[in-house]
């Protein structure tokens, strides 16, 4: 008897990330050449699979797209138990499932971030056959050292920072840089060592504006007329942590569902309000040194444009390591980067946990070592 061709998805899920295209690559050569699977595609993500968009991915289909951006496949932000169908929410679990089982799916390849880990672990969870590639720029996804994405990220934050510092000197001003972040401040963190940033915020580390204008300050007495502040866009000052804590803590005490409702709309309200902390920050530093103050927002250019070599790299590298497991129907795994090698990891430890910078980490150590106010 004839062994069975495995018929393998693929699809990439979240926001787009230098490297996508390199794990799809790394995944599908290792697939279809060594181990002689059929792959298609699921055109824009999630909602590609409830809508049933496939395309079939060959050879050809991936020649080429080893330094090419963004994702050849497109994608979305879809998920699949809250999807919008003609202006409702609807669940679309099952739709997926019988889509799966219309193309005579053995796996789905989930590339994404913690969003699309959650939600692949939740297909999982309905009898999906998963394996979860971790891309994200922030560096936040559990029990992987690091992403594909995160490394040209770094490279481009960098960057600006090196060039904002000319602006700064020049005209005598604080530049106030916001990096993406929202929840771990790795991105932030790690340009502004590397770019020499004189100040540094992070979530994880509440900053107070007393703090931050008596490091500028001295900076002043000590002849330098200028500072870089590099912020990650979820950094917040004190009273807007305490805020958010007790926030969350009135979430969590929540016994009704109204109640919940009520204390989650609470705390969206006050997640948004919260949005454009550089704007503020600038503000008030302009106030209390008297050092006129400009904002710069990096956004979207920070996940943009070629991979670099260490991101081609690791989607190569962690892209045949999940060919690997599928051929042995090994499913319900992360595919995580720890030391040089590609480590299984259980999707369930991954999903739903954010690794975020600990207070103690060796990159905090190195900042303070050379000087660099973190705002507390």
């Amino acid at each position: 008897m004839a062994k069975k061709i495995q018929r393998v998805g693929i699809l990439t899920a979240g926001g787009d990330s230098p490297g996508l295209n390199a794990a799809i690559r790394g995944f599908g050569k290792a697939a279809i050449g060594h181990y002689g699977m059929e792959l298609i595609g699921f055109r824009d993500g999630i909602r590609g699979m409830a809508e049933n968009r496939t395309i079939p991915i060959d050879s050809r289909f991936l020649s080429g797209i080893l330094t090419v951006g963004g994702t050849i496949l497109g994608t979305s932000r879809d998920k699949p138990h809250k999807m919008n169908v003609n202006g409702k929410t609807v669940d679309m679990t099952d739709t997926i499932l019988a889509n799966c089982e219309k193309n005579k799916l053995d796996c789905v390849v989930f590339i994404g971030g913690g969003g699309t880990a959650k939600n692949a672990n939740r297909l999982a969870k309905a009898g999906l056959n998963v394996i979860h590639l971790p891309k994200t720029i922030d560096n936040d996804i559990a029990h992987t050292d690091t992403s594909f994405g995160f490394s040209t990220a770094l490279g481009i934050a960098t960057d600006a920072i090196d060039r904002l510092h000319s602006t700064a000197h020049s005209h005598h001003r604080i530049i106030v840089v916001e990096i993406m972040g929202h929840k771990a401040g790795w991105l932030a963190l790690g340009a502004g060592i590397a770019g020499g940033a004189d100040i540094i915020l992070i979530p994880e580390i509440a900053y107070s504006i007393d703090s931050i204008a008596a490091s500028i300050r001295k900076r002043a007495e000590a002849g330098h007329s200028f500072s870089v502040v590099a912020i990650a866009e979820g950094a917040r000052d004190t009273q807007d942590t305490a805020d958010l804590e007790a926030a969350e803590a009135l979430l969590s005490a929540a016994d009704s569902p109204e109640a919940k409702s009520a204390a989650k709309m609470h705390k969206q309200s006050l997640e948004l309000a919260h949005r454009g902390n550089a704007f503020k920050l600038a503000e008030e530093l302009e106030a209390a040194t008297g050092l006129e103050s400009r904002v710069t927002v990096l956004g979207y250019v920070q996940r943009g444009g070629t991979p670099n070599a260490e991101d081609r790299m690791l989607g190569t590298l962690l892209g045949g390591a999940g060919a690997d497991l599928v051929a042995k129907k090994k499913y319900g795994i992360t595919v995580a980067a720890q030391g040089q090698a590609a480590v299984p990891v259980p999707l369930k430890d991954v999903a739903g946990t954010l690794k975020t910078v600990p207070l103690d980490h060796p990159w905090i150590t190195a900042a303070r070592h050379v000087g660099t106010g973190m705002g507390d």
